[in-house]
């Protein structure tokens, strides 16, 4: 009686094993990739909405090229020159339009997240912003604003089923 409970039990955390190795499996698999815009033009500290300098325009191009083998199903961008130009290099590399978000709305980010449940979405934002909407989708206040020179933080966050993965790389 003693083997047949422990062969029943066996059998049984195995199967339970297998049933949610399986979801796992089959569960859906949504990954962003955040970055912040790349260098803006400072000549001029009363404009409130610069574009990129040569240095952000090559850096455009370098995340292009950088994130080159990633297939986006979408790619957001603020609605500033900065941010804008930074995503349309990945966006005409995926062939897409560069779809606007206002990042201090929560009603938007929740939008966004049910949107592109299942997808790869590329969104850029700014030192303050992405960090935040990071942190609304891992659920956790995990990491601060971004230093006003740090131009090459690409966070990476992975959510397949209810498992959630992020990570921050620095690119330079």
């Amino acid at each position: 009686m003693k083997h047949t409970l422990i062969l029943a039990f066996l059998l049984w955390t195995t199967f339970s094993s297998f049933s949610q190795d399986k979801k796992e499996m089959n569960a859906e698999v949504t990954t962003y990739y955040f970055i912040r815009h790349a260098e803006k033009d400072r000549s001029d500290a009363k404009e409130k909405n610069p574009h990129l300098n040569a240095d952000g325009l090559k850096r455009a191009e370098h995340w292009s090229s950088i994130l080159g083998k990633i297939h986006f199903d979408a790619v957001y961008s603020t609605d500033y020159y900065r941010t804008k130009e930074t995503a349309q290099p990945t966006a005409d590399k995926n062939n897409l339009s560069v779809l606007m978000y206002q990042p201090q709305s929560n009603t938007v980010i929740e939008e966004i997240l049910k949107n592109t449940k299942g997808k790869t979405v590329l969104i850029v934002g700014h030192s303050n912003t992405i960090p935040s909407f990071v942190n609304a989708v891992i659920g956790q206040k995990k990491y601060e604003d971004i230093d006003d020179n740090n131009n090459g933080n690409l966070y990476i966050v992975t959510i397949i089923g209810d498992t959630i993965a992020d990570q921050v790389l620095t690119i330079n």
